[in-house]
């Protein structure tokens, strides 16, 4: 049985991550009251937005285990990653809006989201790109006798990428410290990932490769959080890579302009019925002592999200200048 604290936890993660969501969906699409759009009447999100709503319980209940000095490599939809990670709300919407405040300085946006200083090695605007940057890093915290680990979140469509096999052998010859998540929403874009993927997915592969695994219901945040403690324990003790195949559900359209036209409507309904926030709710109907506390949570949630899109419409755009900086040259290979 879980303690009311770390449901709670879970609770207030999952919340921020929907909170932060839903405003920048918005914001994509031109809305969100007079900060919803830019100067010229454009929507003020900066480029694509891959939305994980609906996926909250994945990374809540991952990075609840984690430390700011482990690693952590993410998608191109994961702004859930970099808030669970500890990232800040304000710099991650300053980002996404292209301003100087941004993590990356407005460069990045969402799909290339970075933040070093909590172990978040970044976003990826490449399917499975993210695999082999986290056996990189769990190589060299292994070898530097780093008592960290690193954590590579990838979804389902990735499997079928030649970089999650390359990633899972090395890793596993080498018994590198990295906790695999596959983060199984049934979509790959516009196509039901079923379809395209032989086999019985990212678990068996794994299996195949000698790579323990675990598969768990990716929206329930309690089960996930239990399967992700068992396994981080295991890699922090130095028993090489395992693997972690979460269940979810991918609720809204492959961009946030997408209506998803493609998808069967009773298909998301069913899902719908298992959306992870909801069901944690559930749970609160039985411990009357957190009803308070759960209000005050969505309460900051709001206030949270809110601060950081004010924050954000108001933020500076970067200097003509520095689209010259952080940049390497095509011939000596210095960097300015």
């Amino acid at each position: 049985m879980t303690d009311p604290e770390t449901l709670l936890s879970l609770y207030r993660c999952m919340v921020r991550i929907r909170a932060f969501e839903n405003v920048a969906e918005a914001a994509s699409q031109g809305g969100v009251s007079a900060y919803g759009k830019a100067a010229d009447g454009t929507a003020s999100v900066r480029g694509p937005l891959h939305l994980s709503t609906g996926q909250e319980a994945v990374p809540a209940g991952v990075c609840a285990h984690l430390t700011p000095q482990d690693y952590l490599t993410s998608t191109h939809r994961g702004h859930g990653h970099t808030l669970a990670k500890g990232a800040d709300m304000g710099r991650m919407m300053a980002e996404l809006f292209g301003k100087a405040t941004g993590f990356n300085g407005g460069k990045g946006g969402s799909m290339h989201i970075a933040d070093f200083s909590v172990g978040m090695l970044g976003a990826n605007g490449v399917v499975a790109a993210g695999l082999p940057i986290a056996v990189g890093a769990a190589h060299a915290q292994k070898l530097l006798g780093q008592p960290h680990i690193t954590v590579c979140f990838f979804g389902d469509g990735a499997i079928n990428r030649g970089p999650f096999l390359e990633a899972l052998n090395w890793a596993q010859v080498y018994q590198l410290p990295v906790l695999f998540v596959c983060e199984d929403n049934r979509w790959s874009a516009t196509t039901e990932s079923g379809a395209m993927t032989a086999g019985e997915g990212a678990s068996a592969r794994a299996t195949s490769m000698g790579i323990a695994a675990t598969q768990v219901d990716g929206n329930d945040v309690l089960a996930v959080h239990a399967a992700a403690g068992e396994l981080v324990a295991q890699v922090r003790a130095g028993g090489g890579p395992r693997l972690l195949h979460a269940i979810t559900y991918r609720v809204k359209g492959h961009v946030s302009v997408d209506p998803a036209a493609y998808r069967d409507p009773a298909q998301l309904a069913a899902a719908l019925q298992t959306d992870p926030i909801a069901r944690v709710q559930e749970r609160f109907k039985a411990l009357a002592q957190v009803s308070i506390a759960q209000a005050a949570i969505e309460k900051e949630a709001k206030e949270e999200v809110q601060a950081a899109l004010d924050a954000a419409a108001a933020a500076p755009w970067p200097d003509a200048a520095q689209a010259f900086v952080d940049v390497q040259t095509t011939g000596d290979g210095q960097w300015f």
